[in-house]
């Protein structure tokens, strides 16, 4: 069986897709979709790649799949599981289904519950994404002929993408009430942060045990 992943070279879920890779046989991992023009698959896995791939790409793969962090219909668009966690959910559905061209949209194959403390910060939280990522695409590949898909049912709803800008904190709120935005800010690449009178500050989050000036992975 030929498999494929497609994820972003920018993403923070190609390490994922790199231990993904080891763990399938006969598994090419790809950064850009031009590389898979004129090649085939049995499975494609389109892993954390935010562009709707065109219908020349998909027709030549028996499977074409997405794994995305909402219960769909709802939470299509972008970082569905960073604004559930911005809600205040602890229990975050994940969604495996057949990529179509439109944007989560197709049939799905099955449903998975990721459960979490409500204490985790950034780098625990993408660790805990990716190896759930990885433990469906691992479940899919060994019972797809089994699966049957289904067609999403109920009423859909879109989250917008996510800036460094919405890690502004509300000077308003107590620490609690900011609590799950500081969790899913990463330390480098967007740090949560506030204004008063026109000067930015910014803030950074570690749980004790963690050394403060760690590298951030």
């Amino acid at each position: 069986m030929k498999i494929a992943i497609l994820s972003s070279k920018n993403q923070w879920f190609l390490p994922y897709a790199k231990k993904l890779a080891k763990r399938l046989k006969n598994c090419e991992l790809f950064t850009e979709e031009k590389e898979l023009l004129n090649k085939n698959f049995d499975i494609l896995f389109i892993l954390s790649y935010h562009k709707i791939l065109s219908k020349n790409i998909l027709k030549n793969n028996k499977h074409n799949i997405v794994i995305h962090a909402s219960n769909l219909p709802k939470g299509k668009g972008f970082a569905p599981f960073f604004h559930q966690i911005l809600e205040g959910k602890n229990e975050i559905v994940f969604t495996l289904f057949e990529a179509d061209e439109s944007a989560d949209h197709g049939k799905f194959y099955m449903k998975d519950k990721l459960k979490l403390t409500g204490f985790e910060l950034y780098n625990e939280l993408r660790k805990k994404q990716g190896d759930f990522v990885i433990k469906m695409a691992l479940n899919f590949v060994k019972n797809h002929k089994v699966l049957k898909p289904k067609a999403q049912k109920g009423k859909e709803s879109f989250y917008k993408r996510r800036y460094p800008k919405d890690s502004e904190l509300n000077i308003n709120k107590s620490i609690k009430e900011n609590f799950n935005l500081l969790r899913i800010c990463n330390n480098t690449d967007f740090p949560a942060f506030f204004y008063i009178k026109n000067q930015k500050y910014i803030v950074k989050i570690y749980k004790e045990k963690d050394k403060i000036f760690k590298k951030e992975r």
